[in-house]
């Protein structure tokens, strides 16, 4: 394993507002299918305020057309005008979306509240050199880096994804791909969340050169990164995503792996290729366009062939978008906080060959073991709760305040199937986290349509 890398604090400093915070309020907003949480740690002398993530690819049910609005603004009547760290775990549009600026873009509202600290993965760090394998500690402050940082050449890789997930998605919505209509719906689905999403990435960035902008990956100790009097008495330890260095452990011990986490840039490089020229060409060749020809004028002894080409190319290209959807996943930032004695846990949509790497540590297994609070992964997919994760959770079946919670952002029907045993949220997990914890979900939202609040005290 890497030796952690540690670097001074940053950034201004803030009125001090206490030692240690006296309770954490986690507010878990309805968004459909993303991701929303406000966490509003309550100090002696005021309050402090991190947002994880704000995007959505899928409205809810119970809530107008203009609920990101609707949760832009009670971010900001929550926070008083102020919000102190925003942590973008990755770059899916069900994950930022919320923080794009064009048109009536929600992020004016969170740019606004002026963060002090913008907290993304390794892989955003604009100042990435394209042969670097890992991320040094990256602090900028006020636009000026303290640090040399570096992140890696995969970069590169995410650049040829967006363009892919581009194509398909033109495909899927021209009509162009002889699939079902659930099966099509899915690939523009997956291509759509794969954007790269300009107006929010800029923002983001743009948030971060006005303040503190730091880019995580596994091992980092975030609490100490953070300018003085920020959050104190909460230590936040990073635990994903590993850098490419750092995951040539799992890269060997899964070797033979299709969903690999670091995927080759030559892969990529040539699927942009070819998605680029297929959508180019679509309307002159028939094995692309089902609708070019009429099955009719098919040459009668082509006709098999010609519709199991299309089937196949359907089908080739909704495993294409899983397969970078998943390697985007695996960019996610994993943050266990720790107040007191309570232990908050957030793994963004990391899935299995993120979470290989800190499973395999045994002091971080340690750590696990007592966590109070987690935020479900990956909006309860198959593979985003590890059962090796799951069975470390010591607070299950607990009674009382010292039941675990768990915390779910989903909406059903969106991602995977039920008869292939993928769909989001997968029942097994679901039944499991009902009948083991104390389970929110924005598909029960009850209260508040527009919101769920766990509070713990310390």
């Amino acid at each position: 394993m890497s030796t952690a890398r540690t670097a001074k604090p940053a950034g201004k400093t803030t009125a001090s507002p206490g030692a240690r915070p006296t309770a954490v309020r986690v507010r878990m907003y309805n968004v459909g299918f993303g991701d929303c949480f406000l966490l509003t740690f309550s100090y002696a002398g005021g309050e402090r305020h991190v947002l994880v993530d704000f995007g959505s690819t899928a409205g809810p049910k119970k809530l107008g057309k203009d609920y990101m609005a609707q949760v832009a603004k009670d971010i900001k009547a929550t926070c008083g005008d102020k919000l102190h760290m925003v942590v973008v775990t990755h770059r899916h549009r069900d994950h930022i979306s919320g923080f794009a600026t064009d048109g009536d873009g929600t992020g004016k509202i969170v740019r606004d509240l002026h963060p002090d600290v913008v907290v993304q993965p390794w892989t955003e760090d604009p100042k990435a050199q394209p042969t670097a394998k890992e991320a040094k500690a990256s602090v900028y402050t006020n636009g000026k880096a303290n640090f040399q940082a570096m992140t890696g050449h995969y970069l590169a890789t995410l650049e040829d994804m967006h363009a892919v997930a581009d194509s398909v998605r033109k495909l899927a919505k021209g009509g162009t791909l002889a699939a079902g209509k659930k099966k099509t719906g899915e690939i523009e689905f997956l291509g759509e969340d794969n954007l790269k999403n300009l107006s929010a990435v800029a923002n983001l960035m743009g948030m971060g050169k006005q303040a503190t902008a730091i880019y995580v990956n596994a091992e980092m100790q975030l609490d100490k990164l953070l300018p003085k009097d920020l959050l104190p008495g909460v230590k936040i330890t990073v635990l994903g995503p590993p850098t490419l260095k750092q995951s040539d452990k799992i890269r060997t011990e899964r070797a033979r792996d299709p969903s690999e986490f670091w995927q080759f840039r030559q892969f990529w490089g040539v699927q942009c290729a070819a998605a680029a020229a297929a959508a180019r060409q679509v309307d002159h060749l028939p094995l692309l366009n089902a609708r070019a020809v009429p099955e009719a004028d098919y040459d009668p002894s082509l006709r098999w062939f010609i519709k199991k080409a299309l089937a196949i190319h359907a089908d080739q290209m909704l495993e294409l978008v899983r397969d970078l959807d998943s390697v985007m996943n695996n960019t996610s930032v994993i943050l266990l906080m720790e107040i007191g004695g309570q232990k908050l846990l957030f793994p963004g949509d990391a899935q299995i060959e993120n979470w290989s790497y800190a499973l395999q540590n045994d002091a971080w297994r340690k750590l696990l073991a007592d966590v109070n609070l987690y935020k479900v992964g990956h909006h309860g997919s198959l593979n985003a709760t590890p059962k090796s994760l799951w069975g470390l959770f010591k607070h299950k079946d607990r009674e009382g305040a010292a039941r675990l919670e768990t915390m779910c952002s989903t909406k059903a029907g969106k991602h995977g199937s039920v008869s292939a045993g993928t769909e989001v949220p997968r029942k097994p997990l679901v039944a499991e986290l009902e009948a083991h914890s104390n389970f929110h979900s924005t598909e029960a939202v009850r209260k508040n349509p527009l919101f769920d609040d766990v509070v713990l005290s310390i």
